[in-house]
């Protein structure tokens, strides 16, 4: 579906084509090429991987220097019409993380780029999902030397780190018995549980002074049935961790926690990662905000996004950014202005420049050449 609008330019209108291209986790494909196919009129090298994630290329594969830009293209569910709206595009997608993803490759199209280097853009599949299996493809394919994560932090904020994340899901049987009775019924044995997970929690959150720094822990869906001989309680939990509390760690807790009669079984497991404002990445970001008129605004998130999942493994600069408000994802509001968005490929196309000259410089024979334009 395109969205009729003479008036957007280049940028715009691939933003509005691929927020238009449906990308449910698991359904990418479309998108998938529809990225690849603007990255190669662009004169990147690009096409759709293994894991369906789509990726562009600049520079030659043997380069000295890597630095990638990681966004992901699906989304979750839920159809919002795309339109804009003075000057507002409105659709799934728009913020989370579209909106950084077609950013990152308009920015990075711009780039001058020495010989030694290489800058991939790539849209993971999966982000969305416990497993984020498009990140998980590449975690052993690249060892970059600098990356920056697409996702909304607003044009002006730069995210320094996410919280790591842990699912369980508590199982209570039982025999049924009368309710007049003694013995617990299977709903009891879950909310036991429940109880001590809650407290154990709290007991660690005493001492922190920042949400950043604790478990937070929330039931996100409860059932309970009976077929007239057993009785059975389910409550799926998420847990949100801060650096330093390490997810199979915390599983192991959770299941040492349950009373005869419930099991325990966890997934999802990513732990928090973190960065600081000395980080390179960082401060390619924050000096090209300052340069286009902003204060930047560091941030720390309670969420988790790919950042988990390659930033522990690359141990290289990183942090996210992107344009849009957070606080809009997956909700049935999700709309980025499109000047911000306009605003966000000006800061991106700085920041690359800048860290290139940095990795550059800390590696001059990278440098030799002719740099190289496309687009």
């Amino acid at each position: 579906m395109s969205v009729p609008h003479p008036q957007l330019d280049g940028d715009a209108r691939f933003l509005v084509d691929l927020v238009s291209t449906p990308s449910i986790s698991g359904r990418e494909r479309a998108a998938a090429e529809l990225f690849v196919d603007r990255a190669r009129a662009w004169g990147f090298d690009a096409d759709i991987d293994e894991a369906t994630n789509a990726v562009a290329h600049r520079g030659p594969a043997d380069a000295a220097i890597h630095v990638v830009l990681l966004g992901h293209i699906d989304t979750v569910a839920g159809d919002i019409p795309v339109r804009i709206e003075d000057g507002v595009l409105h659709g799934r997608g728009s913020v989370d993380a579209k909106g950084p993803l077609a950013a990152m490759l308009a920015a990075a199209r711009r780039a001058d780029m020495p010989a030694g280097v290489r800058l991939t853009v790539a849209g993971a599949a999966g982000e969305e999902t416990p497993m984020s299996p498009g990140a998980r493809h590449l975690v052993d394919r690249w060892r970059p030397d600098a990356c920056i994560i697409g996702e909304p932090s607003g044009w002006d904020g730069v995210t320094l780190g996410y919280k790591g994340r842990l699912l369980a899901a508590a199982t209570a049987t039982c025999p049924h018995h009368h309710s007049a009775g003694r013995d617990p019924s299977a709903a009891d044995l879950a909310f036991a549980w429940w109880r001590g997970v809650l407290g154990y929690a709290d007991a660690f959150n005493a001492d922190c002074g920042r949400v950043f720094d604790g478990i937070q822990a929330s039931m996100q869906d409860m059932h309970s049935d009976c077929d007239g001989l057993t009785q059975r309680a389910s409550i799926d939990a998420g847990f949100r961790l801060p650096v330093g509390v390490e997810p199979a760690v915390l599983a192991e807790q959770l299941r040492a926690m349950a009373p005869a009669g419930v099991q325990i079984e966890c997934r999802g497991m990513e732990r928090a990662h973190a960065t600081d404002r000395s980080d390179p990445v960082v401060r390619a970001l924050t000096s090209a905000i300052r340069t286009n008129g902003g204060r930047p605004r560091p941030k720390l998130k309670t969420g988790t996004a790919d950042l988990n999942v390659v930033g522990p493994a690359w141990r290289c600069p990183i942090a996210a950014y992107g344009p849009g408000d957070s606080t809009l994802d997956h909700t049935p509001d999700e709309r980025l202005p499109l000047d911000e968005f306009g605003r966000s490929i000006d800061v991106l196309a700085d920041a690359i420049a800048s860290l290139i000259d940095e990795l550059c410089a800390a590696d001059p024979a990278t440098a030799s050449g002719v740099p190289q334009r496309v687009g």
